[in-house]
């Protein structure tokens, strides 16, 4: 039989006997009995009284060889032969070994392991660094059987990094298991070929010109003492100015000089070099070197209070040029100290901004602001400081006594006028918020008045609620109110059940009013 490893079989044994004969089966493997009563693994007898066959399970390479089944009785005995032949993936590769090596290439030698009864048709090579996740497939050259001798020339390689090679053999049953691993050895150093990308820069103080890059990662640097060429010159130059950053981990180089004007834009190369020489360089990319902090502080700075926690700060642009600095932006710096020792806030805005509300404060607190531009170098000179005293805090008290009558679709609503602490805004006015329920939009009325009168169609119940409103903004808002749809009330609009629950007020008067735009 020619088997596959892995699979099972059976190996038949029967015979013909007088059943009043007692048979006994017994196998030999390669002239070795098998214990069969032992339960050797992989091996199991079947069959009844006249049936011997020997059952194979995942039969392995070691189980190729002779079988023997002989059959006894008192009189005499029989025996049959069979010849198993167990096919495999090749073994291991043996004795790997680099011959030579060179910056991107190395030549291997090999010995070819078992062919497990199957011909070894391919040999793959294998190789790892100590950057590689894993053995990773090899470009070679064809295999040169030299004897009992493979050799192979792997090609590809990266100058200045070690390795270690394996091979695995395959057959028409598989692959099989790899070698063991070669000594680790580096390629020869060589020039880098790869250059620096993502060449960028820009900002740093005046007179420098502050370049960064990519850095190389240290497979691609391809010797020892490995740096890199910085060159640059004026946009409109013909004179390259080289400099060399011998650092391997560098990804900045900052060039002065005190002729650099401002914001000057220089074209930019980035190489590499190593004890080799020197060698690819970047494509060329435009920088810009350092600027001065802005010399002009805003003028029209003013301040304005919108409510007690709120004021917006406002100013006009500063028209810049490279004399002046340029503007990326506005700082606006704000305290309550007349001293300015102690700056409670600094919001920066971007580009041509030139107003900022500024929300969080203290009410009826004078607070001074200024506001000066920056760019990357740093800040400008400060506008003169400007004051605003905020409003006085909104109303704590909510409207009270509020009253409601519906009638078809019309809603009135009444409730006292709110008084005011000395310390707090005066009442301008009255919001009304109404909603049907609590995920639906909250629409919002505003009126002059103690009264109101809504126009809307009562289908379902509807939730009020009612707030002032002063200059230092929005007040205590009243305990929410329920007015239940039509369907629930009398015809005169009276609720037809529990009425008490529906007036906050134990007099109650109604006036309906036509609302008028709130004025400030």
């Amino acid at each position: 039989m020619d088997v596959t490893v892995g699979e099972s079989i059976v190996l038949p044994c029967q015979v013909s006997h007088d059943p009043s004969i007692e048979v006994v089966f017994i196998w030999s493997f390669n002239g070795d009995v098998i214990d069969l009563k032992k339960g050797v693994a992989h091996f199991e007898r079947i069959g009844g009284e006249s049936v011997g066959d020997l059952m194979i399970r995942n039969i392995q390479l070691n189980h190729s060889g002779k079988y023997l089944c002989t059959v006894k009785t008192t009189l005499e005995s029989l025996s049959a032969v069979a010849d198993i032949i167990v096919r495999g993936p090749p073994g291991p590769p043996e004795d790997v070994r680099v011959e030579h090596i060179s910056s991107t290439t190395s030549q291997l030698s090999w010995r070819p392991g078992s062919d497990n009864n199957s011909p070894i048709q391919i040999f793959t090579v294998q190789a790892r660094t100590p950057f590689s996740v894993g053995w990773q497939a090899v470009s070679t050259v064809p295999e040169i059987l030299s004897g009992k001798t493979y050799n192979a020339t792997v090609v590809g390689l990266s100058p200045w990094v070690e390795y270690e090679f394996r091979v695995v053999a395959g057959n028409s049953i598989g692959i099989g298991e790899p070698s063991k691993a070669s000594e680790l050895l580096r390629t020869k150093a060589s020039v880098p070929v790869v250059a620096p990308t993502n060449i960028n820069g820009g900002g740093g103080s005046r007179s420098e010109l502050v370049i960064t890059w990519e850095s190389i990662p240290e497979e691609l640097q391809n010797g020892e003492e490995f740096g890199y060429i910085i060159m640059l010159r004026p946009v409109g130059s013909t004179a390259w100015t080289k400099e060399r950053v011998p650092s391997v981990e560098s990804s900045r180089f900052v060039y002065r000089n005190e002729s650099i004007t401002p914001l000057s834009p220089f074209e930019v190369k980035v190489g590499v070099y190593n004890n080799e020489g020197e060698g690819s360089l970047s494509t060329v990319s435009i920088v810009y070197s350092g600027e001065d902090e802005p010399q002009l502080a805003p003028r029209g700075t003013s301040v304005q209070s919108f409510s007690a926690s709120e004021m917006e700060v406002s100013w006009n642009a500063i028209a810049w040029n490279r004399n002046t600095g340029r503007v990326l932006g506005y700082e606006v710096l704000y305290w309550t100290d007349d001293s300015k020792e102690s700056i409670i806030g600094k919001i920066r805005v971007n580009g041509n901004v030139t107003t900022k509300n500024i929300t969080g404060l203290k009410a009826n607190t004078i607070y001074f602001a200024s506001v000066r531009a920056y760019n990357t170098a740093g800040t400008g000179p400060s506008s003169p400081p400007v004051n605003v005293t905020t409003k006085k805090s909104p109303p704590s008290q909510p409207p009270a006594n509020i009253a409601w009558k519906l009638t078809n679709s019309k809603l009135c609503l009444n409730w006292e006028h709110v008084k005011t602490m000395e310390n707090e805004s005066e009442v301008l006015g009255y919001k009304i918020l109404y909603r049907q329920n609590r995920q639906s939009k909250t629409h919002i009325l505003e009126t002059n008045n103690t009264s109101a009168e809504l126009l809307v169609p009562f289908e379902e119940d509807y939730l009020i609620e009612i707030r002032t409103v002063s200059d230092g903004g929005d007040g205590s808002s009243s305990e929410e109110i329920r007015i239940p749809k039509m369907s629930s009330l009398s015809s005169n609009g009276i609720p037809a059940l529990e009425p008490s629950i529906y007036f906050l007020s134990v007099v109650v008067i109604f006036y309906c009013f036509t609302i008028q735009p709130l004025t400030r």
